[in-house]
């Protein structure tokens, strides 16, 4: 009998140092991307005001790093927070663990040099080598043009610093163990000519992170390439009401198929009107994830692109119930 506790002694010992000797390849060994370049980018004019539309209308960075006010269709930024963070996502959205938008206006990035702050918007790792959940679309960032990078950089060096404290986000185990895996170096492009309108749509609808929101998820919480665009992706809102996203591959059915380029320009475009005035909302009526005061500043030759890259896609029927009420 001794002998068999001492071999099971044993074993338990030797199980628990393979644990240990992983835990630390993972902390020693990943995230596995380069060090942050020397890099010092120009905060031209020119760059700034590029900057500003990428990161309002195109990537919509401040959508997420801004207080959204959900009282009002589409929860547009709260006047007086752009850029302040603090906005959380948690177990009630389906996530595994409790995450904060960051502080990215000058008082919470001021002490990341240019490069660290270009590796961490495009890998996703911080100046001290931490993996952030990817809920911050870099996977997409880092597939983007460097230049329009450096321009979202020049642009937030320049907003206002708001003053806040934000909690730490904590990914749950063993997500917080598989974060550390999931960065790599980014695959950065060269931005297609604007004349070439479905490979400039492709970068535009990379960089708004369109197939995030727009393509259910596998079972084990990441994008189904399959679905990609066809809808189907649930978010809860706190009253329990559930907003889904909208098929938007060309099926003609189910998806934008019948939709002509004017109809989708100004299915973006009307909240831009002078004459429109956002709604409130009460809890339970029907909302929207979807930042429409944002994206409605885009462009109509950007729009215009992506309407026609979208139209290129492959159409795949998807019928979506966009809105159920909380009961």
């Amino acid at each position: 009998m001794k002998k068999i506790f001492k071999v099971f002694a044993y074993l338990l010992g030797a199980i628990v140092l393979l644990l240990v000797c992983a835990l630390a390849f993972l902390q020693l060994g990943f995230p596995k991307v380069d060090a942050p370049e020397e890099i010092t980018i120009e905060y031209s004019p020119d760059r700034i005001e590029r900057g500003a539309y990428l990161a309002n209308h195109v990537t919509v960075c401040m959508d997420c790093h801004s207080k959204r006010d959900f009282s009002e269709f589409s929860g547009p930024p709260t006047p007086g927070t752009l850029g302040a963070g603090g906005d959380r996502f948690d177990h009630s959205m389906g996530l595994p663990g409790v995450f904060y938008a960051r502080n990215i206006t000058p008082f919470g990035i001021s002490d990341y040099t240019d490069g660290e702050l270009f590796r961490l918007i495009t890998t996703g790792v911080t100046k001290d080598g931490r993996p952030m959940f990817p809920l911050m679309p870099y996977p997409y960032y880092g597939k983007m043009d460097r230049e329009d990078i450096h321009d979202i950089i020049a642009y937030i060096r320049s907003i206002p610093p708001i003053e806040t404290e934000i909690p730490e986000s904590k990914a749950d185990f063993p997500v917080n163990l598989i974060l550390r895996t999931m960065p790599q170096n980014a695959q950065l492009v060269q931005k297609p000519d604007p004349s070439d309108q479905v490979a400039y749509g492709g970068y535009l609808v990379n960089a708004s992170g369109c197939i995030e929101c727009h393509t259910q998820l596998t079972p084990q919480g990441v994008i189904n390439a399959e679905l990609a665009f066809s809808g189907g992706r649930s978010f809860p809102f706190p009253d329990g009401s559930v907003v889904t996203s909208s098929n938007i591959t060309p099926d003609a059915e189910t998806g934008i198929g019948n939709w002509s380029e004017e109809m989708f320009v100004q299915r973006f475009k009307q909240y831009a009107d002078s004459a429109y005035v956002n709604p409130k909302i009460a809890p339970g009526e029907f909302n929207s994830i979807m930042p429409w005061m944002m994206y409605s500043g885009m462009k109509e030759n950007d729009l215009k692109a992506i309407y026609a890259y979208l139209m290129s896609l492959p159409a795949k029927k998807n019928e979506v119930v966009k809105f159920t009420a909380s009961k």
